[in-house]
């Protein structure tokens, strides 16, 4: 065995363990997720999925953390007022395109900022987000 085969065996090893432990070291939420859902919590899995989807991808940075609004860009707790699914899907992926729109002319002018697009974001992740804030119920 030459050394070069040698130390692709050794990094294949090491991957294997690392894998394993990861594996091994993993918190397991299906019970507890089972279990709310066999309590009649409605979703759960979905709204935790949609919530986290939002912190990674940034919106609540600029929505807020209950993404009720900030300075800096409106409220999403009623997005359902003024969207339909796949208006507010296609609006993620090219905001720039809703751009002429009044409502968003006044925006522009109350937020001064802009929405970024997310067409590098697979449909289905987003679809999960629309899902999520179509769910949303204003307090």
């Amino acid at each position: 065995m030459s050394n070069a085969q040698k130390w692709i065996a050794g990094f294949l090893l090491l991957f294997l363990i690392l894998f394993f432990l990861e594996q091994l070291t993993k918190p397991e939420n299906k019970g507890e997720n089972a279990a709310m859902m066999a309590q009649g919590t409605v979703n759960t899995a979905q709204t935790t999925d949609g919530i986290k989807l939002l912190e990674n991808i940034g919106c609540t940075s600029c929505h807020g953390a209950d993404l009720s609004g900030t300075k800096l860009a409106p409220a999403l707790t009623s997005v359902k007022n003024n969207w339909s699914r796949d208006e507010l899907l296609n609006f993620l992926r090219n905001p720039d395109a809703y751009q002429k729109n009044s409502r968003f002319k006044k925006y522009k002018q109350e937020f001064k900022t802009i929405m970024p697009a997310y067409s590098n974001i697979d449909v289905k992740t987003l679809g999960k987000i629309v899902d999520y804030l179509m769910s949303l119920k204003k307090d």
